[in-house]
């Protein structure tokens, strides 16, 4: 049986930059196993499985792999997900600039707005869920230990580290400069603290783009991603890291987070946030998507 795949390059207007993805059409045949198979041998950071969805009123079923597991939700696989099947699905000459998109994850359904016009889609979905503080957060000495840095790189004004959850936990590293947080290196033997959530995203006020509020670097060795370029899931639970250390005023907030520089695939991640009364009501996530390749793969 041989299914079509596209790959995708996600969060950049660019090939070849941003975060690669897979994604395997009309997949229903496959067990979780095979899934499992396929998305090893595609060897990206995740690769996603479409099937037709469960509510008719939905776009589709998507089950969406790492390397070594199954994944409950992540950002890069919604944008570029959502941004090829508007595209394949509107109709030819039909001069349709936008759509919705409802993606059914195993974290539910997630709703995602496309726009087709200027080139380079550009998907932006509602994060499943609101960002939430969790207990835990590792000891700054054994951050450092982890990452290779020293205790005194961690934390800038009022930043501190922190574990949040908006669909996937991570543990959020305030490092103090763009030098510091440069110079991260992943410590296999020091691993252990972080090796609970879905990684450490280490996040800086210093910029190399003046357009960008934040540049980050995301690490998850123990789930098969030694370096992520963009982490779209991260973002959104990063909402939370904005609301409660910068103490962002009512109405609405857009933030831009820059990855992936250390690793040559410069990625831009559009956060935007909703405070009222004080509280964080809502969180978007955007980027833009390209095709890079589309074939067929014998499973």
């Amino acid at each position: 049986m041989r299914l079509a795949y596209h790959v995708l390059d996600v969060f950049t207007r660019q090939r070849f930059g941003g975060n690669p993805l897979a994604v395997v059409l009309d997949a229903e045949a496959l067990d979780s196993a095979r899934m499992q198979t396929i998305a090893r041998e595609f060897n990206l950071s995740e690769t996603v499985f479409v099937l037709p969805p469960q509510n008719k009123a939905h776009t589709a079923r998507v089950r969406i792999f790492s390397t070594a597991s199954e994944l409950p939700f992540a950002g890069h696989p919604t944008v570029g997900t959502a941004a090829l099947l508007a595209q394949l699905r509107a109709p030819s000459g039909s001069g349709q600039d936008s759509a919705l998109v409802v993606l059914e994850e195993v974290v539910g359904p997630v709703r995602v707005g496309v726009n087709l016009s200027g080139g380079a889609p550009f998907a932006e979905f509602d994060a499943p869920r609101l960002p939430q503080e969790r207990k835990g957060a590792p000891p700054v000495d054994d951050l450092a230990a982890a990452l290779g840095l020293i205790p005194a790189e961690i934390g800038f004004e009022n930043h501190r580290p922190t574990l949040f959850d908006a669909g996937n936990c991570f543990t959020f590293v305030p490092v103090a400069s763009l030098e510091a947080i440069g110079k991260a290196r992943v410590s296999p033997q020091h691993w252990a603290p972080v090796a609970s959530t879905s990684g450490a995203f280490l996040y800086c006020r210093e910029t190399a783009h003046t357009g960008s509020a934040f540049h980050a670097r995301m690490f998850a060795p123990h789930n098969g991603m030694p370096e992520d370029p963009a982490t779209g899931s991260a973002v959104a639970a990063f909402a939370g890291i904005v609301h409660r250390f910068d103490e962002v005023t009512d109405g609405a907030h857009k933030r831009v987070i820059e990855q992936g520089l250390e690793m040559g695939r410069p990625s831009l991640i559009d956060l935007s946030l909703t405070v009222e009364n004080g509280a964080l009501t809502s969180v978007r996530i955007g980027g833009h998507a390209v095709r890079v390749a589309e074939g067929e793969i014998e499973v």
